[in-house]
């Protein structure tokens, strides 16, 4: 009985040790580290475009947390950035990340985010320049954040890439659970990719077909930045629409 009861209970150590961790909480979203992010008396100079960039309602659906790690690809002047930086909190990352073939007609830009980063006050975004054909991050990421840029990487200028090998890029550097978020100029429903290079647009159920098959599953999208008044079949830079597409917001996660 005594040899029975000790190997019941070294059956029992080894099964609890075999047991599985259970898994890291997931961080939450907080309404008040956005709208102090939002509230940033440091990013003045741009909060006048916030009610038509719609940053409370986009980030809100996008999730991001304080502590996440970002990517903010090809982010221009650093609108999206900086409010990322704010939200995430000293214990997140912002990488702001160019494709090179962008790289060389944003040196201005670049030069601002890097005189940002190295600025205490957003002392946690990184700025980078990869290779057009790869985007890569240091760490497992939370989000990848692209506005206004999907429809560039099947263009010439940028190499004319397969869209599955930047989605399956995105798809590699996310976390499980991590989210890919996508704005862009609508196309016209039907035309696929080919007003991408012409006009600047792409069709929002091309861009959904080809994220999905990355692997990833849909999970909203909001419809704060359209406009009915936009015919769809004009290049974004004609004055008579500029700064005023209609643009979809989709969201995605990755299993």
């Amino acid at each position: 009985m005594r040899n029975i009861t000790m190997a019941l209970a070294l059956g029992t150590t080894v099964l609890s040790g075999c047991t599985k961790a259970e898994p890291p909480t997931p961080r939450q979203f907080s309404q008040a580290a956005l709208d102090k992010a939002l509230a940033d008396p440091d990013r003045k100079d741009q909060s006048g475009a916030d009610a038509r960039l719609k940053p409370g309602e986009l980030i809100a659906l996008a999730g991001v947390s304080p502590g996440d790690k970002v990517l903010d690809l090809i982010p221009g002047s650093g609108y999206w950035t900086r409010i990322f930086s704010k939200t995430v909190g000293p214990e997140g990352k912002v990488y702001a990340v160019w494709p090179q073939a962008y790289a060389r007609d944003a040196g201005g830009d670049i030069g601002k985010l890097k005189a940002l980063a190295a600025d205490p006050t957003y002392g946690n975004i990184v700025t980078e320049v990869q290779p057009s054909v790869a985007l890569t991050a240091p760490e497992p990421l939370d989000v990848v954040w692209t506005s206004q840029n999907y429809h560039d990487y099947p263009d010439k200028f940028m190499g004319s890439n397969d869209p599955s090998v930047f989605n399956n890029a995105v798809f590699k550097i996310l976390k499980p659970g991590g989210t890919y978020f996508i704005i862009d100029h609508m196309a016209k429903s039907g035309t696929g990719l080919a007003a991408t290079d012409t006009l600047h647009r792409i069709d929002p159920a091309i861009v959904r077909k080809e994220v999905e098959a990355a692997g990833f599953k849909f999970a909203g999208e909001s419809k704060v930045l359209n406009n009915p008044a936009d015919p769809l079949d004009i290049a974004v830079f004609d004055k008579s629409i500029r700064g005023n597409t209609s643009q979809f917001a989709y969201k995605f996660v990755k299993p």
